[in-house]
């Protein structure tokens, strides 16, 4: 599980990511992103709407889901990222693991 040191704690944080930040799109989700070198650590949100699915039991999954696999790949990520992920209507149709690849594929382009 991802800790909570590594999370959003505000609406202003969310906010400005999403204001501020570069987007990136993927199938099942859309990401806002804000490199930030000088940050002693990074940090992610999540947001999985009702629109989404209505059903609480699915939004956590997907949410679990993403945080395992930024969780995973914390080490490749390294410091000063604030990213705030977007979930996509598709995203309900998708298994754990693939949600985990996608976000992967993600952490690991941007890494580069």
């Amino acid at each position: 599980m991802l800790s909570h040191d590594y999370s959003f704690t505000g609406k202003e944080e969310f906010e400005r990511i999403k204001k501020d930040g570069t987007v990136y799109q993927s199938a099942s989700f859309g990401a806002s992103y804000i490199k930030c070198p000088e940050a002693k650590k990074s940090k992610f949100g999540f947001i999985v709407s009702k629109k989404i699915s209505n059903d609480a039991v699915d939004r956590n999954r997907i949410k679990r889901a993403m945080k395992e696999a930024v969780r995973q790949s914390f080490s490749d990520i390294g410091k000063g990222l604030e990213i705030v992920f977007f979930a996509k209507p598709d995203v309900s149709r998708k298994s754990t693991a693939e949600i985990m690849n996608e976000v992967k594929s993600f952490l690991t382009k941007l890494a580069d």
